[in-house]
């Protein structure tokens, strides 16, 4: 923060803006932007750095569902408490304007409490507090993430209509990487590129994926929190722009049983502030001892905290053995069957790719996760001890399957004494009844499925 609002050179864009309006937005516990158009003398007084800089925020996108329905199992927050505002601190650093809504300044927010530390649920300050540790750490976490994601041809409206079944895609077939699905769409293409650009979030590659009408992103390699903003933001502008091309983008990690789900992969090293420590060319594997321990905290941890990365009923679904995501903790040198594809090749390529994640994740929370298991190893010094898989998952015969669903994960989550510790027993009692809630809805529901198998003949 600036010593005073003046100084920061982000307000420029706000005193200077045409339209006296600017947009904020937060992240709510399911990686939802929830955000409001603030009167620019409103947002300058909002921007104040002193203590009680803010503006009031009402807690309930802490106390409902993605579809607002309020939980009725968490403490925190909840018609006990009355859902009052709590107050919300701008980051002056993420400025931008949005080019395809009259170059409006906008800025994203996480949540404080009145004495100015931070909101203990908040998935913004959740990933603060694991950079925190490896700042301690005196490493500089690095990341990128990919998305791959469904488009359809259809609207809110023609959706609502549907009733929830047969979404049309806006191209046919399995066509990866296809120039001829790209031209298909060559306007909404462009779009993609150009615009997500002009609002900072670099692009490296956009391509059609197998399935109809699936595309991947990957974002330029970043800051993990950079990256995090990025990523949140990524998926809230893909679907603002794909309305002017009435097309209705979806994230969800598995659509249709027939076609692979979507990945939402994230691409990790560590840096010191100016080299790469994960590469090592007096290592056979180019690994150095850090990235072989990062990558050991990861191999024997990250499962603890599956509901941070696959965060729904539905992430499960995804994990069907030959459609490409993984379902075992195996690793792999440049083996994407595997959970985790080890990428090393030079000083400044060499990384993680961790392929577990699907594209529903809130990117804060998937980004907390995987960066804290691999710090776990670098603080524990933990040993790289499993030999990498080979083919198609040869030598993970005797690895356990990961979980199938939501209520495991979550009781593994609840109970794990590591996850308390990196993120917190407010976070992880209130993040685990979130997800008890969501396995309730789905256990209340009944489905398609249901009705095709039983309904005529049982």
């Amino acid at each position: 923060m600036a010593k005073a609002v003046g100084f920061h050179p982000s307000l420029a864009i706000v005193q200077n803006a045409a339209v006296p309006r600017v947009k904020v937005a937060v992240s709510d516990i399911d990686g939802i932007l929830r955000g409001k158009y603030l009167h620019r003398d409103k947002f300058l007084s909002a921007a104040e750095p002193h203590p009680q800089g803010g503006f009031g925020f009402c807690d309930v996108v802490f106390g409902w569902d993605a579809h607002d329905q309020c939980y009725d199992n968490t403490k925190l927050t909840g018609w006990q408490h009355g859902f009052p505002d709590a107050l919300v601190r701008l980051d002056l650093d993420t400025a931008r304007t949005v080019p395809w809504d009259c170059k409006v300044p906008f800025f994203l927010g996480e949540f404080v409490n009145a004495d100015g530390s931070p909101y203990p649920v908040c998935p913004r300050q959740t990933l603060r507090r694991v950079l925190q540790r490896a700042e301690k750490l005196g490493v500089v976490p690095m990341a990128g993430m990919e998305f791959e994601w469904f488009n359809f041809a259809e609207t809110p409206q023609s959706w609502a209509a549907r009733k929830g079944l047969n979404p049309e895609p806006i191209t046919p077939g399995m066509f990866g990487y296809s120039l001829l699905r790209m031209a298909d769409q060559r306007e909404f293409f462009h779009s993609l590129m150009d615009e997500l650009l002009a609002f900072g979030i670099p692009i490296e590659g956009l391509h059609t994926e197998t399935g109809p009408g699936v595309y991947e992103a990957a974002i330029a390699f970043s800051s993990a929190l950079e990256q995090a903003d990025r990523a949140i933001l990524f998926k809230s502008a893909v679907r603002e722009i794909a309305k002017r091309f009435r097309v209705m983008p979806s994230f969800m990690a598995k659509w249709s049983q027939q076609y692979p789900g979507c990945s939402g992969h994230i691409h990790q090293s560590l840096s010191d502030g100016k080299r790469n420590l994960f590469f090592d060319r007096r290592s056979p594997r180019a690994m150095s001892p850090i990235f072989e321990s990062y990558l050991a905290g990861q191999l024997g941890h990250l499962m603890e905290f599956a509901p941070m990365f696959w965060p729904t009923v539905n992430s499960y679904k995804r994990l069907v053995d030959g459609f490409w995501a993984p379902v075992k903790p195996t690793w792999g040198l440049d083996n994407r069957t595997a959970s985790f594809r080890v990428i090393a090749a030079n000083p400044k390529s060499t990384r993680l790719e961790t392929r577990c994640p699907g594209s529903d994740v809130n990117p804060y929370l998937a980004m907390a996760a995987v960066i804290a298991a691999g710090l776990h190893g670098v603080e524990q010094g933990l040993k790289l001890t499993t030999l990498p898989i080979t083919g198609t998952n040869a030598g993970a015969e005797n690895v356990p399957r990961a979980p199938r669903s939501l209520i495991e994960t979550t009781h593994v989550f609840r109970n794990s004494a590591l996850a308390r510790g990196w993120f917190g027993d407010t976070f992880v009692e209130h993040f685990a009844a979130t997800r008890e809630w969501e396995w309730r809805q789905w256990q209340d529901a009944v489905t398609d499925w249901e009705r095709q198998r039983y309904l005529e003949i049982i």
